[in-house]
């Protein structure tokens, strides 16, 4: 792929929808926000960004009519990137709304962070390596900028890349396949967000 690849940022209204198209195009991608369909299959990775409310989301997510559309991408392995709320949508479900059943394309849990940390979770924290993965090249050691108050709980230890330091700690970083998701926000994180997106963005390319 010669052309810069085009990154489809979904909007079903929720999320730092420009942030993250503005961020993706730092990082190399074209990337355009779209509440198309057609246009978002159109494109060589699609980016699910999210902020606010588990349930809110999913339930926005899924009027928007896109919930077939990424289960069917996934399911191509083609490149998908959850961005925190976007991320913990993909999960099966969460503590924040036990009654909306997640989209399932990842396995496990959202769960809430313990009673014995500060709550939501605001600001810059280290991301610590806990396998190989090109998508953690100048990430890892690196600190990143997180606003949160649930963490993603994978069904298998395997599909987490890297974890947070704060409090007893918990994943920050994970991969399913063509699948990734990143608690923090590479939007807001700069250097290490833009090397985050950097990577992603590479491996668009070098899978395509």
């Amino acid at each position: 792929m010669t052309a810069a690849p085009r990154v489809a940022v979904l909007d079903y209204e929720a999320g730092n929808l420009r942030s993250a198209e503005k961020s993706l195009a730092r990082a190399g991608a074209d990337a355009f926000v779209t509440a198309d369909l057609a246009d978002a299959a159109g494109a060589d990775a699609v980016v699910v960004p999210g902020v606010g409310h588990f349930g809110q989301c999913t339930r926005q997510f899924r009027a928007a009519g896109f919930e077939r559309f990424v289960r069917e991408w996934a399911a191509a392995s083609k490149p998908l990137l959850g961005i925190c709320v976007g991320m913990q949508i993909l999960y099966q479900g969460s503590d924040e709304d036990p009654d909306t059943e997640g989209l399932g394309l990842l396995p496990g849990r959202v769960r809430r962070l313990p009673g014995d940390v500060v709550v939501p979770h605001m600001g810059w924290n280290t991301v610590e390596a806990v396998r190989a993965d090109p998508i953690l090249d100048g990430v890892d050691g690196e600190q990143a900028y997180f606003v949160h108050s649930y963490y993603a709980d994978p069904a298998d230890e395997a599909h987490v890349v890297a974890r947070a330091d704060y409090g007893p700690g918990f994943p920050c970083v994970v991969r399913v396949g063509s699948v990734v998701g990143t608690q923090f926000h590479p939007e807001k994180s700069a250097d290490v967000g833009r090397a985050l997106l950097e990577n992603f963005v590479a491996e668009i390319r070098n899978g395509s």
